[in-house]
C-alpha cells in the first residue's frame, strides 16, 4: 500500500524549477534512498513530504492518519530543555507518562522517601496499562547507543551533539514514514553500525539521504535519483542503480548527439539560397522550430568538481617518529605509549569513537602538543594544511569570493595564475553564488569552499578532519581519486568506512585506555586484523563476518575439470544471461508507476521472484568463478 504519492509536483524559487513535475510513490516497508548532487533539491523534497512547505503545483497524497518524522540537516534555533525532554517530545499522548516516569526515577535517586516511591509505582502502573514500556525501552536503547546524557541542557551542546539528539528524537517517535537527511553526520563508526542494524530490524518505512555508501548499500531497497528537477526511480540496490544509470546516460548522450547533428543539418538547410527557399517544405520548417524549442528546454546537467591540490616543496623522507609518546590531561592518559613512524607519502586513517582523542593525536604527531612522556621527532620541510570539520576557518559574514581571495582577484595554483571566479567554477560555484555570503550556503557548499581554499595553498602534509560530511557521492568519489594520487602525506580522520578503504594505506585505531594500534590497510583490513577483545560491547554483528564470506580457502592439489563440470561451465553464461534478462524485465515493469496500482498479490509475487533471481544469480556467479579458477589453474 502506498503511504505517499506525489503527482506532478513542481516547486521553484526563481529560475529553473527545483522540482519539475515529479511523480513518486513510497510503499509501506520500503527503504528508499534519495541521491543527487548538492543543490538539486533533496532536502527541499523531504520538507515537502513532511508538509513543512507546499508545492507550486501538483498533488501530494498521504495515507490517512500517517505519522511522519524528519531529521533535517539544519538545527532549529529554539531547541530548549534537557536532552531527554527533546528526545521524547515527538511521542504524542505517551509524552506525559514517560516524562512523569523519568522525573519519578530522578526524584527517587536523590530522595528515597515514600512519596517518591509511591509516585514511581503509580506512573509505572499507568505505563503498564497504556502498553508504553516498549516505547520507554526504545528511548533508553537509542539514547544509550547514541551516547546521550539525558539530563544535559540541549542549548549547551555542540552542533554535532544536537544533531544526535534530533536523530534520537526521530528514531524513538515510531513514525509510519521516517525521513532521514544525512543521519550519519557526527556519528562514530560504532554508532553508525548500530544505526544500520536498528533500521534494518525496524518495520518503519524509510526515505533517506546519505553520503555513506556502506550504509546506502546495506539499507536501500530502491534508489530515487534527483537531477535537473526530475526524479527517476531505480528498483534494486545501489550497485544495480550505478550500472543501469551508466547505461542510461550513455544512451542519452548518444541520443543528444544524434539530435544535435540533425539540428545542425536542418539549420544549414533553412539558411540555403533563394532556390531552396522556394521549395521549402513547411512541415520541415515546423519540425525545425520544434527542435529549436526542445533544445532551449534541455536542462544542462551539473558539471563535475575539478579539484587540484597546490603542491609545495617535498618534505624530508621522515615526517614523524613517535616513541612511546604519551599525552595526559589532568593525569588521565588520552594517548598512551604511541609507537609509530610516518614517512613521506603515507596515507594514514585514524579510527576511534567520538571523544577518544583523535584531534589530540593529530596535534601530538605534528608537534603542536608536547608529550607528557616519550618522544615525538619531526622531519624537515613540513608544510601542513588542516581541514576543520567545524568550518571555523570560514568567515560567515564575508562572501565566498572574499573568503577565498582575501582581497585579491586572482590566485596562483601550481605556478599558474587564475581568476577566482574561474577557480570557484571548478568547485561548482556560479558567479552569483561566489558573491553570496557564506552564511547562506548549504553544508555541502561550505565543504566545497573549504576544500577550494585548502587546496589553493601549497602543502606537503594534508590533515583532513571529517571531510566527507554533506558532500554528494560524486564529489566524494572525485575527492577519493585526488587523494589517492596525492604525492604528499595524508592524515585522515573519518567515520566513512568506504572512504577510508579507498584512500588510506594504513590505519591508527584507538583501543582501550588510550592505546593506539597500527594496522596496514583501511577499515576492512582493520576488521580482519584487530584482536577479538576490541570488538565493541553489545555489537550486533561479527566484525569479521562480512569479510569471511569473501575468503575462499584453497585446499588440496590443483585438479582438472570433469566432463560434467566442463559441460556445466559452457552452459553457465547462457543461464546467467537469461536470468539477467528476466531481472531487467522485472526492473522495467517496476519502474512504471502503474505497477504499484496492480493487485497486491501480483506485486508481492513479482518482488518475490526478483529476490529469487538475485539469489540464483549470486549462486551461479559463484559457481562460475569456482569452475573458472579450476580451469585456469590447469592451463
Amino acid at each position: 500500500m502506498a503511504l505517499l504519492s506525489l503527482q506532478d509536483i513542481s516547486l521553484s524559487f526563481g529560475g529553473d524549477p527545483l522540482l519539475d513535475k515529479i511523480n513518486l510513490q513510497i510503499e509501506a516497508g520500503e527503504r528508499v534512498c534519495l541521491v543527487g548532487r548538492n543543490g538539486t533539491g533533496k532536502s527541499t523534497l523531504m520538507k515537502l513530504i513532511a508538509a513543512e512547505i507546499v508545492p507550486d503545483s501538483g498533488r501530494l497524497l498521504r495515507a490517512e492518519g500517517i505519522k511522519i518524522a524528519r531529521l533535517s540537516q539544519e538545527i532549529p534555533q529554539a531547541l530548549n530543555g534537557s536532552v531527554y525532554d527533546v528526545v521524547v517530545s515527538g511521542l504524542g499522548e505517551l509524552l506525559g507518562l514517560l516524562a512523569r516516569y523519568h522525573t519519578a526515577t530522578l526524584e527517587l535517586a536523590h530522595n528515597h522517601g515514600a512519596d517518591a516511591l509511591a509516585e514511581l509505582a503509580a506512573v509505572s502502573e499507568e505505563i503498564e496499562i497504556a502498553g508504553a514500556w516498549q516505547v520507554q525501552q526504545r528511548v533508553d536503547l537509542v539514547m544509550t547507543k547514541l551516547k546521550l546524557d539525558s539530563e544535559a541542557p540541549v542549548a549547551t551542546l555542540s552542533g554535532g551533539l544536537k544533531r544526535r539528539v534530533l536523530l534520537a528524537q526521530a528514531l524513538v517517535a515510531g513514525p509510519d514514514l521516517l525521513l532521514l537527511d544525512e543521519p550519519t553526520n557526527h556519528l562514530d563508526i560504532e554508532a553508525i553500525i548500530w544505526l544500520e542494524e536498528f533500521l534494518l530490524n525496524s518495520s518503519q518505512t524509510l526515505f533517506f539521504v546519505t553520503h555513506d555508501r556502506k550504509l546506502l548499500k546495506k539499507l536501500a531497497t530502491r534508489i530515487v535519483d534527483l537531477e535537473a528537477g526530475k526524479a527517476t526511480s531505480w528498483p534494486g540496490d545501489y550497485p544495480n542503480y550505478l550500472r543501469r544509470k551508466a547505461e542510461m546516460l550513455h544512451a542519452e548522450e548518444q541520443q543528444h548527439d544524434r539530435f544535435d547533428k540533425k539540428l545542425a543539418r536542418e539549420e544549414v538547410w533553412i539558411r540555403k539560397g533563394i532556390k531552396a527557399r522556394r521549395t521549402r517544405n513547411e512541415g520541415r520548417v515546423k519540425e525545425l522550430m520544434e527542435m529549436r524549442s526542445e533544445l532551449s528546454q534541455r536542462r544542462e546537467k551539473i558539471g563535475q568538481v575539478q579539484m587540484e591540490i597546490s603542491r609545495a616543496g617535498t618534505s624530508g623522507k621522515l615526517v614523524a617518529v613517535c616513541e612511546k609518546a604519551t599525552f595526559a590531561y589532568a593525569q588521565k592518559p588520552i594517548i598512551k605509549d604511541l609507537k609509530t613512524t610516518i614517512l613521506k607519502g603515507d596515507k594514514i586513517g585514524i579510527i576511534g569513537p567520538n571523544g577518544a582523542g583523535k584531534t589530540t593525536l593529530l596535534k601530538l604527531i605534528l608537534g603542536e602538543l608536547i608529550p607528557t612522556a616519550g618522544t615525538v621527532r619531526l622531519g624537515t620541510n613540513l608544510e601542513v594544511l588542516y581541514f576543520d570539520q567545524q568550518r571555523e576557518q570560514l568567515d560567515e559574514e564575508r562572501t565566498v569570493f572574499d573568503n577565498l581571495g582575501d582581497g585579491n582577484d586572482t590566485i596562483e595554483i601550481n605556478g599558474h595564475r587564475r581568476h577566482l571566479i574561474g577557480y570557484l567554477k571548478d568547485f561548482l560555484f556560479t558567479p552569483d553564488r561566489a558573491r553570496s555570503p557564506v552564511k547562506i550556503l548549504s553544508g555541502g557548499e561550505r565543504n566545497r569552499l573549504l576544500l577550494a581554499r585548502l587546496f589553493a595553498k601549497p602543502a606537503n602534509i594534508l590533515i583532513l578532519d571529517e571531510p566527507t560530511n554533506d558532500l554528494d557521492i560524486e564529489t566524494l568519489e572525485l575527492l577519493e581519486e585526488l587523494l589517492a594520487d596525492y604525492k604528499g602525506t595524508l592524515l585522515l580522520v573519518s567515520h566513512d568506512r568506504e572512504f577510508i578503504n579507498n584512500v588510506v594505506t594504513s590505519t591508527l585505531a584507538f583501543a582501550e585506555d588510550g592505546k593506539i594500534q597500527d594496522f596496514a590497510g583501511g577499515y576492512d583490513d582493520w576488521l580482519l586484523q584487530r584482536p577479538a577483545e576490541s570488538v565493541p560491547a553489545n555489537s550486533q554483528i561479527d566484525p569479521k563476518s562480512e569479510l569471511k564470506k569473501s575468503i575462499k580457502p584453497r585446499t588440496g592439489k590443483p585438479r582438472k575439470l570433469s566432463f560434467k563440470e566442463k559441460a556445466e561451465l559452457e552452459k553457465l553464461p547462457v543461464t546467467l544471461e537469461n536470468l539477467e534478462k528476466e531481472q531487467q524485465k522485472i526492473y522495467d515493469d517496476m519502474a512504471d508507476p502503474g505497477f504499484y496500482q496492480s493487485e497486491n498479490n501480483r506485486v508481492a509475487a513479482v518482488k518475490k521472484r526478483l529476490l529469487e533471481i538475485e539469489k540464483e544469480l549470486e549462486k551461479f556467479y559463484m559457481r562460475w568463478e569456482e569452475l573458472e579458477e579450476i580451469r585456469e589453474n590447469n592451463c
